[in-house]
């Protein structure tokens, strides 16, 4: 017999597989104590990409159930002709122990070893070949000349900071510049910006108008809803509210398109990201990060998604880079170069260093970018836009380098 708490753990088990939709690549679902849920994946270790790709896809879904916590994934191979799969095992079993994971096939060939936990595929998996280029199919949206999305692989790092002020630096040069706050489950833009209380309007041809602020044209889930209620979304839904904030909304004319679309996507590398990377034709990427190694270490995985995806990635943003004293000392209180050591991992340039600056943090608050003063603050983010304009012009003109993954 089961206890109310195997019960409970099997409901979320079957509920996990209901919301991946059963498919056959699904080996096994178990869900702990812990309220973690352990995905047992079938997957080509001859495909990187996508065993990467299937991977993300199916992290982001599970983590959506309600009463999942985590979700580790363990990606298993083939099982030779005549082997038992996980399914058919717990199917020669009685309904009570339906649900009860088989141990998985670690039996992989020498050349390739395991994706364990869900961490990342190896290194030899990273550089098997060239991806191909996904978004070239991908048609340009109208009034849109490129799109620049700010991501970061982990929350907290201040990417929300940085795509607000990097797209203020823009468009103070002149440029027209669109904002959208793709963080559909933590829309900090309306209040970085000061348009809490603002709302779009629609146009005679039933398309949102974007909100006016600062020079730039806005969009965010924030002017949809209401500021107290938990976004509590499934992926698709997440996705549909992208898309149409996106495509049905008039950021430009072919006439005169904006010049650039700043993205702030929402932290992670789960299905929301892994779809714009992929059905959103991006210019290219750019990475936020703080100095300390919990947070360059899930920019590895970030870089991976972009990379598999065949976005260009522009650079890395280091923030939280040292606090100044009065007496002109710098302490670095998240780790002293980080994200200089990452960018040189990566062949990737370091776009900025930018340090702990009260400036910042009162622009956000208040509703005025810091980007927009003269000081210290306005010279880091002029730069950092003038360093992104010239990137996203070099993209045009040239292939974007290539990102090798090492130890």
């Amino acid at each position: 017999m089961f206890s109310s708490r195997s019960k409970t753990r099997q409901k979320q088990a079957e509920a996990v597989t209901k919301a991946l939709g059963s498919p056959d690549w699904l080996e096994s679902v178990n869900v702990d104590e812990s309220g973690r849920a352990i995905l047992v994946i079938l997957a080509d270790p001859a495909d990187a990409a996508a065993a990467e790709a299937l991977r993300v896809s199916a992290e982001g879904k599970a983590g959506l159930v309600q009463g999942i916590k985590s979700v580790t994934t363990v990606l298993t191979a083939e099982r030779k002709p005549g082997a038992a799969t996980g399914r058919a095992h717990a199917h020669g079993h009685n309904h009570a122990h339906s649900h009860k994971p088989a141990a998985p096939d670690l039996n992989l060939t020498p050349s390739t070893r395991r994706v364990s936990k869900g961490a990342r595929l190896s290194d030899e998996a990273m550089q098997q070949g060239a991806p191909q280029r996904q978004q070239a199919q991908v048609a340009r949206i109208p009034g849109i000349s490129r799109i620049l999305v700010v991501a970061s692989a982990k929350g907290g790092v201040g990417k929300s900071t940085v795509a607000v002020n990097l797209a203020a630096a823009l468009a103070k040069t002149g440029m027209k510049v669109g904002l959208l706050d793709a963080d559909i489950y933590g829309p900090s833009i309306p209040t970085m910006l000061g348009t809490q209380g603002e709302e779009p309007k629609g146009s005679a041809n039933k398309k949102l108008i974007p909100v006016e602020a600062h020079g730039m044209k806005t969009l965010s889930i924030g002017y949809l809803s209401d500021p107290d209620a938990p976004m509590i979304w499934r992926g698709p839904i997440v996705m549909s509210a992208i898309t149409q904030m996106l495509n049905d909304a008039e950021w430009g004319t072919p006439e005169d398109p904006l010049d650039v679309l700043v993205i702030d996507t929402p932290p992670g590398t789960g299905d929301a990201q892994l779809t714009i990377a992929q059905k959103v034709p991006v210019t290219a990427a750019l990475i936020v990060t703080t100095p300390q190694e919990v947070a360059l270490a899930d920019v590895r995985r970030g870089a991976a998604m972009f990379t598999k995806t065949a976005v260009p990635i522009i650079g890395l943003v280091e923030t939280m880079s040292y606090f100044q004293d009065p007496a002109g000392n710098k302490h670095f209180l998240m780790g002293h170069g980080g994200g200089q050591r990452m960018a040189d991992a990566l062949g990737l340039p370091l776009l900025a260093e930018i340090p702990m600056l009260q400036a910042i943090r009162e622009g956000g608050d208040n509703g005025v970018p810091a980007a927009f003063g003269d000081g210290e603050t306005g010279k880091i983010f002029h730069e950092l836009a003038r360093k992104i304009a010239i990137g996203l012009d070099t993209l045009e003109t040239k292939a974007p380098p290539e990102i090798v993954f090492e130890d």
